[in-house]
């Protein structure tokens, strides 16, 4: 009979065929994926999330307050950056007197475990000088405040940029 369908079999066992392997492959790669995902998700910090937002949210009266106190002060400062060394020049309208001391925070939008807070000492006439615990690279928050905690400076800063930061009050903000 020539019109006979013949069947083709092989008497190899299974694990030697490719089709069941090839079949296998696309839930296998989802499950290495999702033990990965999991892995990056319990061993990752995220710096979004704060524990203490609700704290946060009634300080936001006191963080206006500071920032209209600069903005009434006249301040102004320009941020350089040589290497690690940080160097501020500070300006204020009238005769508001510069702290000795100020700490200038900066804050990474995402990864808060990279933050660093300097503390910048004067060097007379509005110069201050401090150095970065690490290298930075990229996009950072800046702020600078008194050591009173009356006052605050803010500005967003390219790190590999050759440009100072200009920081100004953000009271109308």
């Amino acid at each position: 009979m020539s019109n006979a369908m013949t069947l083709r079999t092989s008497n190899q066992p299974w694990y030697k065929e490719r089709w069941p392997w090839l079949l296998m492959a696309g839930p296998a790669v989802v499950i290495v994926a999702g033990v990965v995902t999991t892995w990056l998700a319990v061993v990752s910090n995220d710096g979004l999330v704060t524990d203490d937002y609700y704290k946060q949210g009634l300080a936001v009266n006191q963080t206006l307050k500071r920032d209209h106190q600069a903005s009434s002060l006249g301040l102004h400062g320009d941020v350089m950056r040589s290497g690690l060394n940080l160097r501020l020049l500070l300006r204020a309208e009238g005769d508001a007197g510069l702290p000795s001391t100020i700490s200038l925070k900066l804050a990474h939008p995402t990864r808060a475990g990279q933050d660093q807070l300097i503390e910048l000492t004067s060097d007379g006439q509005g110069l201050y000088t401090g150095k970065l615990s690490t290298d930075v690279t990229g996009r950072w928050l800046v702020s600078i405040e008194d050591p009173a905690g009356q006052w605050r400076l803010q500005g967003d800063w390219l790190a590999d940029s050759e440009e100072p930061l200009r920081l100004t009050a953000r009271a109308n903000k």
